[in-house]
């Protein structure tokens, strides 16, 4: 039995792509969550993307500039975070299957880790920020 592996074709803006959405979705839970330590949160989830493994988990690990993120709210940032999800989820969908469900797991381990970070239980606006995360993912 032969074992393919598909490997992904990303151009740097793709790339710079994966990782805003994915540390746009750490921001976005961090800055949603008033009742803790956004500081704490962010932390958490970075260090959860850190951690991603496979190609995604490469490109999530590059120490590179390109997370551009608008907004100066939490609606502004949700604005340019959840359409970005649902895109990358789109382009890696395209490419590799196994890789879309890679980076959609990675995106959610570091958001449960964000949500956490502050006494162990996400805070009712957390939880719904997550669910609005899981959405965009799902969207594509």
């Amino acid at each position: 039995m032969e074992l393919i592996i598909m490997s992904l074709t990303l151009t740097d803006q793709d790339k710079a792509t994966l990782r805003t959405a994915a540390y746009g979705a750490v921001t976005l839970l961090a800055a949603a969550d008033v009742t803790g330590s956004p500081h704490k949160a962010a932390t958490a989830g970075s260090l959860a993307l850190y951690s991603a493994t496979g190609p995604v988990g490469h490109v999530l690990a590059e120490k590179k500039s390109g997370v551009g993120l608008d907004g100066k709210s939490v609606a502004g940032i949700a604005d340019h975070v959840l359409p970005t999800l649902t895109s990358s989820m789109g382009l890696l969908k395209q490419q590799d299957p196994a890789e879309a469900g890679n980076f959609r797991n990675a995106v959610l381990v570091a958001v449960e880790a964000a949500a956490r970070a502050h006494k162990g239980e996400p805070s009712p606006t957390a939880a719904e920020m997550t669910r609005k995360i899981t959405a965009a993912l799902d969207a594509a």
